[in-house]
């Protein structure tokens, strides 16, 4: 869900594809997400014990109820708040059951000088390059660095039997590291829409042809089922 510069992004599990289509669990989510944009709520536990949309009881209670109705064990898995005062936010769902719901969701942060038609539809085509590549950072800078090391030592395993000299292999690695960095940060991750063009590359062209400042701010990505 979004209103104005507000959107909320959440997860919830059910056991079966059955009760997933339910009407009563698709308008329990509707609303869970409404109630979660309304109090702000940064994580589970929190949204929980929030007051249920017009209503006397609690998230937690109002689940409850859910779960007996329904004869299905139910979990509010994980969610993402984003409050960006200063920018705009866009959002885009694949594999979708309604308009607000489906089995992977992207809520993207982004500032430019206008909400124009362009920029709503260039924006929604960042999301649903996020949705189809699933990058793990921003850009190289702020991507996990454990994550980079453990690459390298995977890259260096594999090439301890090739008896090349050191230097040779941490030069075959660099380059292995810099295509690894081009595969998961958005920003050195080639456009889906069009192969030629990484999507820094693209923001660029943006900005030059339609006298924009398009900048994404942050994105969340949630796969049904993903840690």
């Amino acid at each position: 869900k979004i209103a104005d510069n507000k959107g909320i992004i959440i997860e919830i599990n059910a056991e079966t594809d059955f009760v997933a289509r339910n009407e009563n669990f698709q308008k329990f989510c509707d609303e869970l997400a409404l109630t979660g944009l309304k109090n702000e709520a940064e994580n589970v536990e929190s949204l929980l014990n929030c007051k249920f949309l017009d209503s006397n009881q609690n998230v937690q209670e109002n689940l409850t109820n859910l779960i007996s109705k329904l004869g299905e064990n139910i979990v509010i898995r994980k969610l993402e708040y984003i409050n960006d005062k200063l920018g705009f936010l866009e959002k885009y769902l694949h594999n979708s059951i309604n308009q607000n719901s489906g089995k992977i969701g992207v809520l993207l942060s982004f500032k430019s000088n206008h909400k124009t038609e362009k920029v709503n539809d260039f924006s929604k085509n960042i999301c649903m390059h996020i949705a189809a590549t699933d990058p793990k950072s921003m850009n190289i800078e702020s991507l996990d660095k454990n994550l980079v090391d453990k690459e390298r030592s995977i890259y260096i395993e594999q090439l301890k039997s090739s008896n090349k000299p050191d230097e040779i292999i941490e030069k075959i690695v660099d380059g292995k590291i810099k295509k690894f960095y081009q595969e998961v940060c958005l920003l050195e991750q080639t456009f889906v829409m069009d192969n030629k063009i990484k999507i820094s590359e693209c923001i660029a062209a943006f900005n030059k042809e339609h006298n924009e400042n398009f900048e994404i701010q942050n994105f969340v990505i949630f796969k049904l089922g993903q840690e």
